[in-house]
């Protein structure tokens, strides 16, 4: 069922310069939530099939993390099941965001709830994209931007990124001076490599004033690079993005959280549900696992190791790996078409199911880092299929 659009929202969106006629399709988009790649296109959809587990493979295509949420994650899901007849019996949404604030150092006013972060994308770029105003994002980055913008008719830009580097800010501002958003994904996907804060700040200081800038930081805590979430505070032109889907093991969960200005989130609210769609068992995991540094670190650490053993086997192997990647992900080029290889190592005997590649690299993989005998088994697979 196709939600209604309040009137703030349709007014907002005849002021930007949509039609009557368009305030229908704008309304089934975000109606799709996490189905929305059934109105984005066929490309959306072969995605979101090919980012589904095959039975007995090694699943190392989707980013998702190798293994579950922290124990005392899984302690606290049971423990709100438990309960689960009541809608929020013991303030877990109240808790969540309290622990939040409290590791990130920001107030509890600019963080909101949101089941899982592909959400509040899509209601980001609905909120500040129009047929006037446009997005600017690096190329290659997380697709489901271009779609949203493609799909709401606002111009899209995209600024090449270097092998290695993060976001060309200066380029992206190029791009299109007078854009709506601009969409800066930090660890990026599928690159892994950082931007700067640097160069977010610069980003900040030189795009137009009315428009917003978006961080996403779903791999942040894979890295140790600076958040932008500090930014925040004082500002009402940006937002950072975090989900619960990687590091923490809870993609099946749905948990995610965007930090604004209360009137940013207000905006947002205006296209999407936030914690209305939240089970007590996600806030409940959520609230015990952000505050686990230790296990963050420890963790963070592991999949280093993978990683780093993954791509020295590779690079010893004459194979070229991309360098620069600081998430639990890199790129692969095959020096060949990469959805060759990509079927070619789901023949292997260890049946090892790698990622997609970009249009702009037609040639190179994206491959998830799992757990250590996952990655033995990938290495495994490429030296039987892999002919240079």
């Amino acid at each position: 069922m196709t939600m209604m659009l309040n009137k703030d929202a349709r007014e907002d969106l005849i002021e930007r310069g949509y039609s009557r006629r368009q305030l229908g399709e704008v309304a089934a988009l975000l109606s799709a939530g996490v189905a929305a790649s059934t109105l984005l296109g066929g490309a959306a959809q072969a995605q979101q099939q090919a980012a589904r587990g095959i039975a007995g493979a090694v699943r190392i295509g989707s980013n998702e993390c190798w293994t579950g949420p922290f124990q005392s994650g899984v302690d606290a899901a049971a423990k709100a099941a438990s309960v689960g007849n009541w809608y929020d019996p013991d303030n877990y949404r109240g808790d969540l965001v309290a622990t939040v604030a409290k590791v990130e150092g920001i107030p509890e006013s600019h963080v909101m709830l949101w089941p899982g972060s592909g959400g509040p994308l899509v209601s980001t770029v609905a909120a500040f994209c129009s047929p006037a105003k446009g997005l600017v994002t690096a190329d290659p980055t997380f697709e489901s931007a271009w779609r949203t913008a493609d799909y709401l008719k606002a111009p899209i830009a995209k600024a090449p990124q270097a092998i290695g580097k993060g976001h060309d800010v200066k380029a992206m501002l190029a791009a299109n001076p007078n854009a709506g958003l601009y969409y800066i994904c930090s660890p990026n996907n599928p690159t892994g490599t950082v931007t700067p804060l640097a160069d977010i700040e610069w980003l900040l200081a030189n795009k137009p004033a009315d428009s917003v800038l978006l961080v996403d930081e779903a791999y942040i805590h894979f890295s140790e690079a600076p958040s932008a979430a500090k930014l925040v505070a004082g500002r009402k032109d940006l937002i950072v993005m975090r989900t619960f889907s990687k590091l923490f093991g809870m993609a099946g969960i749905r948990l995610g959280l965007t930090f604004a200005d209360p009137d940013v989130q207000k905006r947002l609210m205006l296209f999407g549900p936030s914690a209305g769609g939240l089970s007590i068992t996600a806030m409940a995991c959520g609230n015990a696992v952000y505050p686990e540094a230790a296990l963050i670190k420890a963790r963070r650490n592991e999949m280093i190791a993978a990683r780093d053993a993954t791509i020295a086997w590779l690079t010893k192997k004459g194979i070229e790996v991309q360098p620069g990647s600081q998430a639990n992900m890199f790129m692969v080029n095959w020096k060949k078409p990469a959805k060759e290889m990509q079927a070619a190592l789901l023949t292997a005997p260890e049946k090892v199911q790698i990622g997609r590649n970009w249009p702009i690299w037609p040639t190179v993989s994206r491959v998830t880092v799992g757990s250590a005998d996952d990655m033995s088994k990938f290495c495994a697979a490429v030296d039987k299929v892999y002919k240079a």
